[in-house]
């Protein structure tokens, strides 16, 4: 029990130590992170769309 108490205090200790992103940062990022997301789900329906058709193509010669 008293291992678990120590992590707890650790993890507590630690977390004040860290740099927590300001509210014009934090927007920054989620939009990057949402516009890459978007991208890369875009890039891959296509890349899943072309290589269906070119399968269906292929398969039905």
């Amino acid at each position: 029990m008293q291992r678990l108490v120590n992590f707890f205090q650790n993890v507590s200790r630690e977390m004040k130590k860290v740099s927590w992103p300001k509210g014009k940062e934090l927007t920054k990022y989620t939009i990057t992170v949402v516009t890459t997301v978007a991208f890369v789900t875009v890039f891959f329906a296509v890349i899943d769309l072309g290589i269906s058709s070119l399968i269906r193509l292929i398969l039905n010669n």
